[in-house]
Formats: C-alpha cells, structure tokens, sequence
C-alpha cells in the first residue's frame, strides 16, 4: 500500500516536470525552435487544432521559421493565430509556406520571459508540493487506521520529503539553464 502511494506520487512529480520543461520550451529564446509553436491552437474547421497537427516546421537559419501547412486552405487562420499569440511575431505567406523571421530580443523582452519562467517554475513547484502533500495525507490516513505502522509511516513521510525536495531542485536547474538561454546574446 504505502509502496504504491510513493510509486504513484514520484511519477506524478515526474510528470509535473515534464509539463514544466514543455512550458520552457514555448517561452522564445534568441533562436528559431519550433516548440514555442507547442501551445498555440488554430480553429480548424470549427474545432481547436494544436498547430503541430496542421503543418511541418523547418529551420533554415537560426532566427527564421518556415511553416508549411499540410492543407493549404488553412493557411490564413494559421497565420491569424501566430499574429495573435503572445509571441511577438509577424508571420509572412507566400502562398505555400509562412516564414517568421525573429527579431533580436530586447533587453525589456529578456527579463520580461524571464519573470514568465520563473511563474512557470513556480507553478511546477508548487504542483509538485500539492502531490507531496496528498501522498502524505494518504500515509498518515494508513497510519491512523492501523494500516501501517508509525515507524514505517515515518520513513515513507522521509522518503517522500527526499522525492519532492530532489525534484524541486530539478525544476530549478532547468530554469537555471532556461535563464541562460534569455541572457545569451
């Protein structure tokens, strides 16, 4: 039973690390990366369609993005939905493919990505708490009905506090590297 609890709360911090380095990979650096397209939807014949579902990515240089959409009636709202994102872009279509060439981020726009990574890192950690905190109530719910022992409660509620604290810290080893990549230039 408590060996499951543990199981089951690891993976799901697991898993809140795994959303909090997708959420870093939308956040745009300096160079051209496909992934901050991930999060980005576009109304495709009446339902939301996430992009990568409707187009290939290619990037040639290291600022420029090409986006070639698998149908070409698409292509207007496509560009509708990269203009209107938050990602500071202005698409251009020749007809069969959008280019999007990225500017050079400004010194403003850096620290203003990274106050969004630190949210988002934020966010992971304090999800990844909430399941610490879950699993515990489920450990001392054992230990209170007689389920386990005390002294095995204890030593689960210590191993758990190790999970949260190791993967706390590797939500702030990717921020680290995720500042990094802003503060290059």
């Amino acid at each position: 039973m408590i060996n499951e609890t543990m199981h089951e709360a690891e993976e799901k911090m697991e898993k809140a690390i795994e959303v909090a380095k997708e959420d870093f990979a939308t956040i745009r650096t300096g160079r051209a990366n496909a992934a901050m397209f991930n999060k980005l939807t576009v109304d495709y014949y009446g339902s939301r369609t996430p992009l990568q579902q409707l187009a290939s990515f290619q990037t040639p240089e290291a600022r420029t993005i090409l986006i070639t959409p698998f149908d070409k009636t698409a292509m207007a709202e496509i560009e509708r939905t990269l203009r209107d994102s938050d990602l500071g872009i202005n698409p251009n279509s020749d007809g069969t493919v959008i280019r999007i060439n990225l500017p050079q981020l400004t010194e403003e726009r850096r620290k203003e990505y990274i106050k969004l990574a630190h949210s988002k890192a934020e966010d992971a950690k304090v999800s990844i708490r909430n399941i610490r905190r879950k699993a515990k109530e489920e450990i001392d719910h054992l230990v209170k009905e007689g389920k386990i022992g005390e002294d095995e409660g204890t030593r689960a509620e210590k191993e758990l506090e190790s999970f949260t604290k190791k993967h706390v810290e590797n939500v702030d080893s990717i921020l680290k590297v995720k500042e990094t990549e802003l503060l290059e230039v």
